[in-house]
């Protein structure tokens, strides 16, 4: 057999892959002791991720280029099958230089393409149940509030294609999470198609602490364009003070309301008030519900307790209903308003925050501060380290700490300055927080979740302890059990992930979730993309399934338009087997959305690999060309 590569550089290239291959056979070998405790299930995918991890211990770049060079397979979509594709390469080079086939040392048994898509497919549908024909991307859909009470909305989801219900503890509690299942039960058997449930525990979020209440005002603003015209009027849910109840997440405000006084309006009915500035004002009621009312307006109010609202009928003789008022109205906390270069006093949970107080020159007496809902950071922090609130948006660092507050310098703010307000997390990347990953609040709600959850998720999971402290007290309930998710959503559970696969592993089912808000946050928005390569990579190295979550079409979802770039990142969910939407007014048609893009990309992708389908782009060209040939002369 003849070839372009010199003897040298052919011996020298057999020489790496083999020494490539005996890294991977010693690290199986060396670790032993991990693979006699991970699942007969897994077993096999653990060695294979054994391989992987030896394959990218070191930097294989340039033993890539000699062999792209030598047309030879670069190994860059070996993930699933690491060991056959080395071999593989390793048989054509010997067969180059006229050298035996057989290996160095028997290796078996093997995992080649098709038995680790085989074994990747199982693990999915084991975990995530039957994926839908045609797309091959499970669709999971976080549920609002209102779902326990909307029958509709949970049958529409899974018409549209929702093929996972995601319950988040964080929210809620047992009698409402135990009516959105039992309307995905009623769902499942008027359509005819199954849909697993993951219940999302709390986890030890570590988030800021409230904040002296501002004035009692309902604030009612209709969406206007850049000329002030409006372009969708403000919808407001009027429902009784008698038995309050969550407002749709599609309510803009809402309003308590004597409940026989409410029952008694019908559609067509305006409402007339003076709002808070005197100014004269109307809500057109658009619908009529056993639950509520919604109403529509047009113009920008503030309502506060005690406004009278009087029914303006359009049939005069029926306009006999009396002026109400309006009830109760919770007290609007004030967030702080923070610049680059402000102080931000950090205490414990036990405090109010307020904002900063500035003499008459507009000096800082007192900055401004703000409580945090875990003591033990108090502990853990050390001066130096970056601090993150709400989801990146200001970042700071630890200027000096003491034991009940930490002294913090805004580094990082709009410059017009930026709203921090309660309940917003806070990101520590920098610090070894000893929080245990389950909280008091998730081992109460496990007894509902293993009663009555597919799978179930692991918020901030850092190490294997924390999988371990899972695993105990999911054990009891045996094959009834439900399968375990990583959360991935720390820098510490990052690095950590290769050791915490191995031990979820020793469960029959598990998963990995990308949750790419928080993750982002700890390992900086620069390097996520590379992030949740790495992440993915390593899931199927090791067979496991991958949930992409956080912002998936969030525009989509909450405003009703995504942004190209969200678009985008659709498009590139499909390398994973699940996707996560997140709740909003427009969450029908996001599913619907995502739907129509995994079933396109289906076509041109598969995990790292193109698929060379078909492309229209090559009929159009033939044809453009064809139309400019001159024709023939006749003769």
């Amino acid at each position: 057999m003849q070839t372009a590569i010199a003897p040298e550089n052919l011996t020298r290239l057999i020489g790496d892959v083999e020494n490539l291959r005996r890294d991977m056979l010693k690290l199986v070998d060396d670790s032993a002791d991990l693979l006699q405790h991970v699942h007969p299930l897994h077993r096999e995918s653990a060695r294979n991720l054994l391989h992987y991890l030896a394959l990218r211990s070191r930097d294989q770049r340039p033993l890539q280029a000699q062999l792209a060079a030598a047309g030879l397979s670069s190994l860059g979509r070996a993930e699933s099958h690491v060991l056959a594709a080395v071999e593989a390469v390793l048989a054509v080079l010997r067969g180059l230089a006229g050298e035996s086939n057989a290996a160095s040392e028997p290796a078996s048994p093997r995992i080649d393409l098709a038995v680790g898509q085989r074994l990747l497919d199982a693990h999915t549908d084991a975990v995530l149940g039957p994926r839908p024909p045609g797309r091959g991307v499970a669709i999971m859909v976080t549920m609002p509030s209102e779902a326990a009470d909307d029958y509709t909305l949970v049958s529409q989801l899974l018409q549209q294609g929702m093929d996972c219900m995601r319950v988040n503890c964080a929210h809620d509690g047992p009698a409402e999470w135990g009516r959105m299942i039992e309307h995905l039960r009623r769902a499942e058997e008027r359509h005819g198609r199954p849909c697993r449930v993951i219940m999302d525990l709390g986890g030890p979020k570590v988030r800021t602490g409230p904040l002296e209440p501002g004035p009692a005002v309902v604030k009612i603003r209709p969406r206007r364009d850049a000329y002030g015209k409006v372009i969708e009027p403000a919808r407001v849910w009027l429902f009784a003070q008698e038995a309050p109840r969550s407002a749709p997440s599609a309510a803009d405000a809402a309003l308590s309301v004597p409940g026989a006084w409410m029952r008694g309006l019908v559609d067509g009915d305006t409402l007339r008030f003076d709002d808070a500035r005197g100014s004269a004002r109307a809500l057109r009621v658009v619908a009529v519900d056993p639950e509520g009312c919604w109403a529509e307006s047009r113009e920008t109010s503030y309502v506060v307790p005690g406004t009278v609202l009087r029914v303006d009928r359009e049939d005069p003789g029926d306009s006999d209903a009396p002026e109400v008022r309006v009830g109760a109205i919770d007290a609007r906390e004030e967030p702080l308003t923070l610049m680059t270069g402000d102080e931000l006093v950090v205490t414990r949970s036990t405090t109010v925050g307020r904002p900063a107080v500035h003499d008459d020159r507009g000096r800082v007496l007192t900055p401004a501060r703000i409580g945090c809902t875990a003591d033990q950071i108090f502990e853990d922090v050390r001066t130096g380290d970056r601090i993150w609130f709400d989801d990146g948006k200001i970042g700071g660092v630890v200027q000096r700490r003491e034991p009940d507050r930490l002294h913090v310098r805004i580094t990082r703010a709009r410059a017009q300055g930026a709203k921090l307000g309660s309940e917003k997390g806070i990101n520590l990347p920098d610090t070894v927080v000893r929080l245990p990953a389950i909280t008091d609040k998730d081992r109460e709600d496990l007894a509902f979740v293993g009663a009555n959850a597919n799978l179930v998720a692991l918020s901030f999971v850092n190490s294997v302890d924390d999988i371990r402290g899972l695993r105990a007290v999911l054990e009891p309930l045996g094959d009834r059990q439900p399968a375990i998710v990583l959360k991935i959503e720390t820098r510490r559970g990052f690095e950590n992930l290769p050791v915490m696969l191995l031990e979820a592993m020793k469960s029959p089912r598990c998963a990995v979730m990308i949750a790419r808000g928080d993750l982002a946050v700890e390992c900086g928005f620069e390097r996520m993309a590379e992030v949740q390569e790495e992440i993915l990579w390593l899931c199927e190295a090791a067979h496991v399934p991958v949930i992409w979550a956080t912002q998936v079409l969030e525009s989509l979802a909450k405003d009703g338009v995504p942004s190209r770039a969200e678009v985008t990142d659709a498009a590139m969910s499909h390398r994973a087997e699940c996707v996560m939407l997140n709740k909003g007014p427009y969450i029908l048609q996001a599913v619907k959305v995502l739907d129509d893009i995994l079933c396109r990309m289906r076509g041109h992708q598969t995990k790292k690999a193109s698929m060379l389908r078909e492309l229209q782009l090559v009929s159009s060209f033939r044809k453009a060309r064809g139309s400019r040939q001159p024709k023939a002369e006749k003769d």
